[in-house]
């Protein structure tokens, strides 16, 4: 019996580790890739590491939806890095909520400018052989923040 115990809570170590571990690669992947990439203009090779090449965030507009892939974020932001326009404000983040099963995590990020509440994004990711890497994107905006 005792033996019994100690594998059961070996399991349940190494399942928690691993789930651990697992939030903190997307946290990591979320603030390099996204915050940090996009959002604060740094390091496109980040933005390229952290996305997946299909990605497309999804938004309203006109009661249509709409999509944007990834590549086309990307030559936007090379363009304004190439011209010398730098973002208005720092981005920060918070990520209140990282939920895995498996393969697949959600994850929903708060985004700060300037200390206000700019936005709420939820962020679909898949780990492939390589990591972490975000697939899709849908957003709330704050409409103080307009």
């Amino acid at each position: 019996m005792p033996i019994t115990l100690l594998l059961i809570l070996t399991l349940i170590s190494i399942t928690v580790n691993a789930q651990q571990s697992d939030e903190e690669a997307i946290r990591q992947v979320i603030m390099q890739s996204y915050v940090q990439g996009i959002h604060n203009r740094q390091h496109t090779e980040n933005i390229e590491k952290g996305f997946h090449p299909g990605f497309e965030m999804l938004s309203i507009n006109n009661n249509l939806l709409v999509k944007f892939p990834i590549y086309s974020w990307i030559e936007n932001i090379k363009k304004s890095m190439e011209s010398g326009q730098k973002p208005t404000a720092v981005t920060t983040a918070e990520i209140p909520l990282v939920d895995v099963a498996g393969n697949a995590a959600m994850a929903r990020v708060e985004l700060f400018r300037d200390g206000k509440h700019t936005f709420t994004d939820y962020m679909a990711l898949y780990k492939f052989e390589e990591g972490w890497k975000i697939v899709s994107k849908t957003y709330y905006r704050n409409p103080d923040q307009r």
